[in-house]
This record gives C-alpha cells, sequence and structure tokens, in this order.
C-alpha cells in the first residue's frame, strides 16, 4: 500500500495541465447555446405560442394545455437540431441532489418503424416513481406514484443529448417531495407581501422578485490520490489526517496566482457554463490551499438555484476531464477553511428599484429602511429556523469553527445603517428627513480616483450581513442545494411583510400619515428585534454568552436544531404563507433526521474500516520492526549501553501500543454505540443517538490515528498525507 502511495503522489506532482479548446467566439455568441431561451422560444415558436408562454412567465400565470402541445413542437425541433436523442424531467428530490429519467423521442409509426414525437402532455407532466426517493413517510414502497410537472419560469436546456426540462415533484396526493415546488411557493408569497408594501412608495409596482447571487467554494484534489483514499471517495471528506505543516497560515493562497492546471479547468468549467446559459464570472483562489471559488452573476432566485444544481453536476464532470476530483464536503480537510456557499439575496420590483439599496430622496431611503427592518425582525424571529435551514451532518464541521459563521444566527449591518436605525428610535418623525448618506473616501494618491463608500463594510463572522444592497446568508453550506435556505427566509419575510401592511394600514385608517405609520412602524420593530443585531466578532466565546442572554437560539447539536422546523411558530409561518403543510414539515424533518444518521453511519464504517485494516497492521508492522532492531541492539551490546541506545525505541513502541489499543477499544465502542442506535425505531432518536453515542469515539479514533501518523515511518504510512493532498503543480 506504501509503495501504491508514493506512486499516485509521484503521478499527482507530474500531472500538467490538460488543454482547453476555447471556441473562436467570443462569450457573448456561444452564451446560453444549449439554453431553450427566449431567443430560441422566438425562433422556434410560433408567434401566438411564442407571446402567450413569455405573458404566462412574465406573469406567473398557468399555461394553457393547447398551448404546451405548441410549446412542446419547438422545443422538441429545437433540441433534435441540436443534437438531442432523448428528454427528461430534472427535478430536486430531497437527496439535495437532482434527479433525471431518460426517455428517447421516438414512439412507433403504425408501420414497424419509429417516428421522433414530443406532445404536451410529455412536456407537461410525467410519473417518476416517489417510492424509493426520501419522503419521510407520506409514500409507501408500494404506492410508488409521484408526479413531476414543468416549471415554465426555468428554462431547458440540453446536457449530453438530453433535454433537460427544470419540473417539480409532487407525491400522488398533491404533498412537495422536492425543493423546488416549496421554493416556487417560497418566492410566490414574498412577491405578494412585498409587493404590497412596496406600492406604499410606487402605485405602479405590480411585482416584486427575489433574488439570489451564490458564491461556490470547493476544493480540487488530484484523481490519483483522492483515488488513494477510501475516505474521500466515500464521504467527500477525509476522516484522518495529520494537519500539515504548512497550510494556510502564511495566508498565501488566498486571491493568490492561480496554478496553471486549475486554470484550465476553470476555463474549461466558465465555457461549459457559459453554454448552458450560467452567467459564471468571478474565480479565484480561496483561503485553504487547493480551495477555489466560482461565483455567478445574480439571477431571479428560482433561476439561481437550477444553476446552482446544475453546476454542482457540470463541475465534477469537469474535474474528471482535467483528472481532478471536485469536494464539496463542508469539511473536507482539519485545520484548514472549509467550505461555504454564501448567499447573497435581494429583492426588486419590476420596475427596476432594488429594496434594499439606498436612494437618493428621503421617500427612497424611508422604502429601503422599511424592507431592511423587516427583514431584520423576521430573522429575529425565526433565528433558530433560519439555522436549521442551513443545519446538516456535513456543515456541523464547518459552522461554529474560526473560518464560519457561528452557529448562532446574528445580523451585521455596518456603522453607517446601524446610525441611520439609532437616529431612527431617538428621533421624532419630523427630525428624520434623510435616513441614509454615501461620501467619497479620499485617499490622497493621484493616480487613484475617488472611492465611494458603500453603507457598510464587511464582518467575515457574521452568519447574516447587509453588504451594500442585499444580505448575505453566509452559513449555507457548500453541498447544500440554495433552496432550503431561500425557502426559509422569504417565507420568513413574506410573513413579517404581511404582518407590517396590516399594522400599518390600521394606523393609516385612525388617522395617522402613512408616513408617520411607516415610522411608528419601524422604530417599534428596531427596538423588538435589537438582539439579532451584532456587528462585532462572531466567533468570540463573549458572543456566544451574550447570544444565549439575548434569547438567540445557540444549539449545536443538528439532530435538535432540525425541531426548529416543527415548532409551532415555524409551522404557523409556512401554513400562513401556503409554503408547506403541517404533514410536508414532519415529513422534511423524518428525512432531514435519517439523511443526517445515514452520513454519520457510513462515515463511521468507513473510519473502522480505515482503522482495523488500514491504519493498525501499518503501526503493528513498524512497531515490530523497532522491536526486532531493540532486541538486535541488546544482543549486540552490553546491557548498560544497549539500554541507553533503546530508550527512545522503547518509548515510541510503548505509545505506539497506547495508541493502537485506545483505537481497537473506541472501534469495538463505536460500533456497539451503532448497533444499539440502529434499533431505536424513531429518526429523530436515532438522530441524536447518533450525535451524542458515535461522533464522539470517531473524533477519539481519529485523534489517536493522528498521533500515529506521526510516529510511524512515513514510507509505510499507507493514505496520502495532508502534505501531499493539498498542493497542486
Amino acid at each position: 500500500m506504501s509503495h501504491l502511495r508514493f506512486k499516485v503522489v509521484d503521478e499527482a506532482f507530474n500531472r500538467k495541465a490538460d488543454p482547453v479548446a476555447i471556441p473562436a467566439e467570443r462569450p457573448q455568441e456561444y452564451y446560453g447555446k444549449y439554453v431553450f431561451n427566449r431567443q430560441k422560444m422566438f425562433e422556434y415558436l410560433p408567434a401566438d405560442t411564442f407571446t402567450a408562454l413569455i405573458n404566462a412567465i412574465d406573469n406567473k400565470e398557468a399555461l394553457p394545455r393547447e398551448v404546451a402541445d405548441s410549446v412542446a413542437e419547438g422545443m422538441k425541433q429545437w433540441a433534435i437540431d441540436m443534437g438531442a436523442r432523448h428528454y427528461t424531467h430534472w427535478f430536486q428530490p430531497l437527496t439535495e441532489t437532482t434527479a433525471e429519467k431518460h426517455d428517447g423521442f421516438i414512439e412507433h409509426d403504425g408501420k414497424g418503424g419509429v417516428i421522433e414525437k414530443f406532445n404536451g402532455k410529455l412536456l407537461v407532466q410525467q410519473e417518476p416513481d416517489a417510492s424509493s426517493f426520501p419522503n419521510g413517510g407520506i409514500r409507501n414502497t408500494f404506492e410508488a406514484r409521484g408526479y413531476s410537472a414543468w416549471d415554465i419560469s426555468s428554462p431547458a436546456f440540453i446536457m449530453d443529448n438530453t433535454l433537460c426540462i427544470p419540473t417539480i415533484f409532487i407525491s400522488y396526493t398533491g404533498e412537495s417531495l422536492d425543493y423546488k415546488t416549496p421554493l416556487l411557493r417560497a418566492i410566490n408569497a414574498v412577491d405578494r407581501a412585498a409587493t404590497a408594501v412596496a406600492r406604499y412608495f410606487d402605485p405602479e409596482v405590480r411585482h416584486v422578485r427575489s433574488y439570489l447571487g451564490w458564491e461556490q467554494e470547493y476544493f480540487l484534489v488530484d484523481e490519483a490520490l483522492y483515488s488513494a483514499r477510501p475516505d474521500l471517495m466515500l464521504t467527500g471528506r477525509t476522516l484522518m489526517g495529520h494537519e500539515s505543516a504548512k497550510n494556510q497560515q502564511l495566508e498565501d493562497h488566498y486571491f493568490g496566482a492561480i496554478p496553471s492546471r486549475v486554470e484550465a479547468f476553470m476555463l474549461d468549467l466558465e465555457i461549459e457554463c457559459h453554454r448552458l446559459g450560467i452567467p459564471a464570472k468571478t474565480r479565484h483562489n480561496e483561503v485553504a490551499p487547493n480551495q477555489f471559488e466560482l461565483a455567478p452573476i445574480f439571477e431571479e432566485t428560482n433561476l439561481a438555484n437550477d444553476h446552482n444544481l446544475l453546476l454542482m453536476s457540470l463541475i465534477a464532470e469537469v474535474a474528471r476531464r482535467h483528472h481532478f476530483r471536485v469536494l464539496l464536503h463542508e469539511k473536507p480537510f482539519a485545520g484548514i477553511n472549509g467550505s461555504g456557499k454564501h448567499n447573497n439575496w435581494s429583492l426588486g420590483t419590476d420596475r427596476g428599484v432594488l429594496l434594499f439599496a439606498p436612494g437618493n430622496s428621503p421617500k427612497q431611503n424611508l422604502q429601503f429602511v422599511t424592507f431592511v427592518v423587516n427583514v431584520m425582525a423576521a430573522v429575529h424571529r425565526h433565528n433558530g429556523l433560519l439555522k436549521a435551514s442551513i443545519a446538516s451532518a456535513t456543515n456541523a464541521h464547518r459552522l461554529g469553527a474560526n473560518e464560519a459563521p457561528p452557529a448562532i444566527i446574528s445580523i451585521f449591518t455596518g456603522s453607517q445603517l446601524s446610525d441611520i436605525l439609532d437616529r431612527i428610535v431617538t428621533s421624532t418623525n419630523s427630525e428624520l428627513s434623510d435616513l441614509s448618506s454615501r461620501e467619497g473616501l479620499r485617499l490622497n494618491v493621484s493616480q487613484i480616483p475617488e472611492i465611494m463608500l458603500d453603507n457598510t463594510d464587511r464582518n467575515r463572522t457574521s452568519p447574516f450581513a447587509f453588504t451594500g444592497n442585499r444580505f448575505e446568508f453566509r452559513a449555507v453550506g457548500s453541498s447544500a442545494n440554495c433552496a432550503s435556505a431561500m425557502i426559509a427566509l422569504n417565507a420568513a419575510v413574506a410573513e413579517q411583510l404581511n404582518e407590517f401592511r396590516t399594522r400599518v394600514d390600521a394606523r393609516v385608517e385612525s388617522g395617522q400619515t402613512l408616513r408617520n405609520a411607516l415610522l411608528e412602524e419601524i422604530r417599534a420593530l428596531i427596538i423588538k428585534s435589537a438582539p439579532i443585531h451584532f456587528d462585532g466578532n462572531g466567533y468570540s466565546d463573549e458572543w456566544k454568552a451574550e447570544a444565549e442572554r439575548r434569547g438567540l437560539d445557540c444549539e449545536t447539536s443538528v439532530p435538535l436544531i432540525f425541531d426548529a422546523y416543527l415548532r409551532p411558530e415555524s409551522i404557523s409561518l409556512f401554513h400562513d404563507t401556503g409554503v408547506f403543510s403541517k404533514v410536508e414539515l414532519e415529513a422534511r424533518n423524518e428525512v432531514k433526521w435519517e439523511m443526517y444518521t445515514k452520513k454519520v453511519q457510513i462515515e463511521a464504517r468507513v473510519l473502522g474500516d480505515l482503522a482495523v485494516n488500514h491504519v493498525l497492521p501499518v503501526a503493528v508492522r513498524y512497531q515490530s520492526i523497532l522491536l526486532d532492531n531493540a532486541i538486535k541492539i541488546k544482543e549486540l551490546f552490553p546491557a548498560e549501553k544497549a539500554s541507553g541506545m533503546t530508550a527512545s525505541q522503547m518509548t515510541t513502541i510503548e505509545e505506539i501500543s497506547g495508541h493502537c489499543r485506545i483505537i481497537q477499544d473506541e472501534t469495538e465502542a463505536m460500533v456497539d454505540a451503532r448497533r444499539i442506535a440502529n434499533h431505536i425505531e424513531s429518526e429523530r432518536e436515532k438522530a441524536i443517538a447518533y450525535h451524542d453515542t458515535v461522533i464522539p469515539h470517531m473524533d477519539i479514533i481519529r485523534r489517536h490515528i493522528d498521533k500515529l501518523e506521526l510516529m510511524v515511518d512515513n514510507e509505510m504510512w499507507p493514505l496520502p498525507k495532508y502534505r501531499e493532498l493539498l498542493i497542486i503543480r
């Protein structure tokens, strides 16, 4: 095994960048090539069909079935012209990945041959098997039927000669079994609620759109090294491994020069993204070695989420072409930064106004403050739920560490916005003539122009930060479906805006002016939501104690964090906004607990196998070499001299024995704890048991294996080490 390690390390270090086929055209010429976007719709659909479809998309209306037939014909023709041979409904089951079942366009022609056919019925609705996906008990194994239905707002695309049609996925009895259905419901809920409030300032507003700009962090590992690490292959993270002497402490990787192999991969990935309509724009080295980031231009939330899921599939495929494996796990390596997927979220009207952006007039600034303060109130009210929306077995390794937001939800606003909020609380309504300001930062350097200051600085320790014209939900994990966080956030804000409008309207009806009514309610919300406002260091122990005093949710056990979904206020929130029924919530929590258990269970099994079949045999073999050497020294030299010569060896032999004994004992205890937990029927209690009784053994096993790694002969150690995994040449 040790020879294999050195072989794969040499192979990885000597690998050169693969050439990339760079299109002769500029990006704008091939952008969206494989997307049935509005340009393709205009080319392939009859004029009346095109108009009806665009109206349905823009006005969020249902599409008549007869129009669907015409759309299907045009979509099929475009797909065939592009070389597609199959079609699939592309949906997002509760596995947090995507799913697809491919069907050919062919049908019998009645003459012993086939014709290529695709109609509105096949486009609009299909019946994939629902029983084999996680469903939380909504569907029994013998009740297999589920429905996928076309989402007209997200354009179809072609991947690997297959026409992919974004769809929702629901059970035979109507409950959602996916992420897209509740996301669309939450987006519609915040549209209705925010539109009603936006009309206080502009009566012409018809819709408010939710926007998302995700920042996808990831690690790259050479495929040879990846294949020599069973833990990476089976769990996505290293279950053992002592940190390298040099990792990120010099801070020389962040924004550093991109290695040529990685740059070739990134270019290939960007080209593929642009062909599929994913507006990839930014790329750079992240803080940890071998860690990188890709970020797109902002898009409407539903489309942005589809694009992120598509990217997560695409990035793995492109990485393999360049002899890499991509790691989307939140914490693939101990001792260095993990990966997140910052969700930059905003709201904007159909008249081009971003609601979280300060304006140039008192009226515009009052609108800005109205929406920002309502978001703060919503996050304060449902801070436990928002934490639950980003919690998982994998993200648990990242949250709370010193490179990620703490497992406590708070909002950073920055000094300027904080001053504005304080002025609203302490001033009378008549004194509040202006609510924001922007000023220039003069550097007194002739070559550098004046820089306009944003309304806030940045706070990397905040899980939910206001960053000028949007909020950045930094706690989302790199492997997560963004929809989970966006569902909770949009629904919570919709609920808050609905209640805000009701109270403002009541004040106006009682005789107050609209401006005074708005200011009174804003002032009350600022005071009520004050506990969620924190601009300090979120990593400090003092903040943890302070957050608990403020009444914020400080739970760190993931299975218990999930309980927030089933609190009365959460059930009421999702019911009132039409996002989830109580049955759907209960089912989803069953899935969350089950998925948590299974992920920890897999890790425990892999760790047990590596400990017993890889690490211990090598440690014992090395120990035997030391023992044999010590015995020979004692045979060749006088006792007094031999004793001095073998002292350090005997100490090492004893230490190896101690570590091996603990690893063996803890592995057996871990297996016993797992066996007991597996007999628990309740998914919640089983997940709690895995968290409380299995993971502690895993932590101890790892600690002692990592000690052995420093003691055993380097040439004998069976697995690639961190210093080898974390270098790309």
